[in-house]
């Protein structure tokens, strides 16, 4: 393992974070901020719990999964996307690193800084709601695999996308929709029947539903359903970056 390449992959991308410190931490801050005025205090005082838990902090575990998605999407496919537009991604295909370590290097620090934005996003919410973590485990865990999973989904998109347009397309256009669809401010038990099996064929569902449940022990799914989805998805996420490596796929042209 050539952990000088890691750390020199890894510190360069941690380091553009600080670099953009106001867009990259200031900006969730207020969203979220933003967030639990317009959800926790206008649409909380209509509905005063949800399943025994009061609204404001039911939605805690998704404003801070919405919030963990996006970020790792965005950082994922902006690490490898900006090295194949200004052609520096021949130095890293062309030098003695694995794709185990270009994985590391650049997954790992778009892992980290989503996962530094969810964890300002959870101390901000103290601020407005109670928020008990009942099994602080789980919650690191699910916390975890979140990030570094939808980590290599961006860096699939980075490497999939030919210009801007592409590059923002499943983030804009995809994302936010199966995470609005995913539970993230209502419980699916509120829909009716037709739209709550819908719901089981979107992913986000998974990862909110297991979020909450290390929270406060109440889920719109199976935690443990939860927890081998998003094992899959990993799953899933690595085996097509060791392809694209092994192929070239959009890397090379």
């Amino acid at each position: 393992m050539n952990f000088e390449a890691v750390k020199s992959i890894y510190y360069f991308e941690m380091a553009r974070m600080r670099r953009t410190l106001l867009q990259s931490v200031v900006s969730p801050v207020i969203s979220t901020s933003l967030y639990f005025i317009v959800f926790g205090a206008a649409i909380g005082s209509r509905i005063q719990q949800v399943e025994g838990v009061s609204y404001g902090a039911f939605i805690t575990p998704g404003l801070i999964m919405l919030t963990l998605l996006s970020q790792c999407i965005g950082n994922g496919s902006f690490g490898i996307y900006f090295p194949k537009f200004t052609g520096t991604i021949y130095e890293i295909l062309s030098a003695p690193i694995s794709t185990a370590e270009i994985l590391l290097g650049y997954v790992g620090a778009a892992a980290t800084k989503g996962m530094i934005i969810g964890a300002i996003i959870l101390l901000t919410a103290n601020f407005f709601v109670d928020i008990h973590i009942q099994h602080p485990f789980m919650m690191v865990l699910f916390f975890l695999l979140t990030a570094v999973s939808f980590s290599m989904f961006g860096f699939m998109i980075g490497i999939w996308a030919k210009n801007f347009e592409q590059l923002n397309l499943i983030p804009m256009l995809v994302v936010p929709p199966l995470t609005f669809l995913g539970g993230s401010f209502y419980s699916i038990n509120m829909l009716s029947p037709f739209w709550q099996a819908v719901s089981h064929f979107n992913p986000v569902l998974y990862l909110v539903s297991g979020f909450r449940w290390s929270f406060y022990g109440i889920a719109d799914v199976n935690p443990v359903i939860s927890l081998m989805m998003i094992s899959l998805f990993l799953a899933a996420c690595l085996i097509t970056l060791t392809w694209i490596f092994r192929t070239g796929y959009r890397l090379k042209n």
